[in-house]
């Protein structure tokens, strides 16, 4: 499972690792369905229901949109009657007809500088932050799109893909993000790739050696608690 992550720094470090196609640091969307012009600024907790930027081809481009974390495909006619999950299992988004569509001809890449997950510990779950080692570069967790078209317009939404924990994953959780190598982001990305055998080749393991974890501070549970102390390495008994 992901259910909360980061994303801080400049955004020239998102243009470089995924060739976005802008000019300018000061990134300002203004998506008609967001309740306020969403900036790109440095998020410590980005929790569900939040709007936080991906990434899609656009022809031979790349654009970031906002989007709302927690998908909602565009065949709902009543919203509340049904969950919008923000995760999708790779294993089996292929056949489920809340992903499919998707999960076929509308992936993204979300960008993140890390995720947490929580591990069972005494006296209550002990959080993690995962991030790329060395912390420099930013993971592309492999994600779903869908545009739903409600009465006050266009709704962006997006979940991200999980698989089976690696070998670092595996004391933690027993699930973690997708993540996509940056040597398959342009068919990850490519609408014309919809064979889901060749989708779950380019989910393929990541690799133990690109990635590291330590433990942080119980405040990051608050979806409220904002603030680069969440990503400091906490000290925890043995």
């Amino acid at each position: 499972m992901c259910g909360r992550y980061a994303l801080y720094g400049p955004i020239s470090r998102a243009r470089r690792q995924f060739n976005v196609d802008l000019d300018y640091d000061d990134f300002e969307i203004v998506p008609r369905d967001a309740p306020s012009p969403f900036t790109w600024a440095d998020r410590y907790n980005v929790a569900p229901t939040q709007f936080a930027p991906v990434i899609r081809a656009l022809g031979s481009h790349r654009e970031i949109l906002a989007a709302r974390w927690g998908l909602r495909p565009r065949w709902i006619k009543e919203p509340g009657k049904l969950s919008q999950p923000i995760n999708a299992k790779i294993e089996t988004a292929a056949e489920k007809p809340m992903f499919r569509d998707a999960f076929r001809r509308s992936r993204v890449l979300v960008p993140a500088c890390g995720f947490y997950e929580w591990q069972p510990a005494a006296g209550g779950k002990q959080p993690y932050f995962i991030r790329p080692a060395g912390g420099e570069a930013l993971f592309g967790f492999g994600g779903l799109h869908e545009r739903w078209e409600g009465p006050d317009g266009p709704l962006l939404t997006f979940a991200i893909l999980t698989t089976a924990a690696n070998e670092l994953m595996a004391s933690i959780h027993d699930r973690m993000p997708v993540i996509i190598q940056p040597e398959d982001y342009t068919a990850w990305l490519d609408p014309g790739v919809t064979d889901p055998g060749l989708v779950r080749e380019l989910a393929a393991e990541f690799p133990v050696d690109r990635m590291e974890a330590y433990p942080v501070g119980r405040a990051v549970g608050n979806p409220r608690t904002e603030g680069p102390g969440l990503v400091e390495r906490a000290d925890v008994p043995s």
